[in-house]
């Protein structure tokens, strides 16, 4: 089995992040900073991650309450599974992390958060072992995906996109599958949707999961990297 390989030390952050208990009532943490390597792993092994907004300095937020999938709870409703059992689709990962952040950017007429500067900065991290993606195909072709930071026992999504019906979805339920099989335990998606309800997101209060992710930091996980039918799944 091949699995991804243990993330690169990246040394101090330059930047001395404020504690994200003291988040105002928007979730922000603070603003400005930069997307070095060291200042993102330094922001997300404490719990706050980087979501830029127009004509403002970056700001940096950790959410109150926080948003969790547990990775051995994803709900598969019945649809889901008939999908996935007719679908034909295979998985991967870390197989195109770039074109993965791209297709999650191309969003025409909605406008995206992922600006050149985030898609570089996160590619850095994927180099470093930090952050991966996970690939849905339709035979060779990319129909769909997600890609995030991985710090331990905890995958904290970014972005996802879907090419295909159900294409999404089937990346995250795959992806708590290879979580839970390596070791992991919660799939943090931040915030709450009903796309993301409907798969078994849960709500933890921030301290609660700011705890979680004390407890896990430091845990190996190595994701699976394997090409797998998507159907093992239903």
């Amino acid at each position: 089995m091949s699995i991804t390989r243990p993330p690169t030390r990246v040394g101090a952050s330059r930047w001395a992040l404020p504690d994200p208990r003291l988040a105002d009532a928007d979730g922000v943490v603070g603003v400005g900073a930069d997307l070095a390597p060291s200042t993102l792993v330094e922001a997300y092994s404490h719990g706050v991650f980087p979501w830029p907004h127009d004509d403002m300095p970056l700001p940096w937020f950790s959410p109150d309450p926080r948003a969790l999938i547990p990775a051995d709870a994803i709900h598969i409703s019945r649809s889901l599974r008939r999908r996935l059992r007719t679908s034909g689709w295979t998985t991967t990962v870390d197989a195109d992390f770039c074109s993965v952040v791209d297709r999650c950017s191309d969003r025409p007429g909605q406008g995206t958060w992922i600006t050149d500067e985030m898609r570089s900065a996160y590619r850095r991290l994927h180099e470093l072992g930090w952050a991966h993606s996970l690939e849905v195909w339709a035979e060779d072709v990319l129909v769909g995906g997600v890609y995030g930071v991985q710090v331990g026992g905890v995958f904290t999504g970014e972005s996802m996109f879907h090419g295909e019906a159900d294409a999404s979805k089937a990346a995250l339920v795959d992806l708590c599958a290879r979580l839970l099989s390596a070791g992991g335990e919660w799939l943090d998606v931040q915030l709450t949707t009903p796309h993301l309800t409907s798969l078994g997101a849960v709500e933890l209060p921030r301290a609660r999961f700011l705890d979680v992710l004390d407890q896990l930091r430091d845990r190996s996980v190595p994701l699976s990297t394997d090409r797998l039918p998507v159907v093992r799944l239903a």
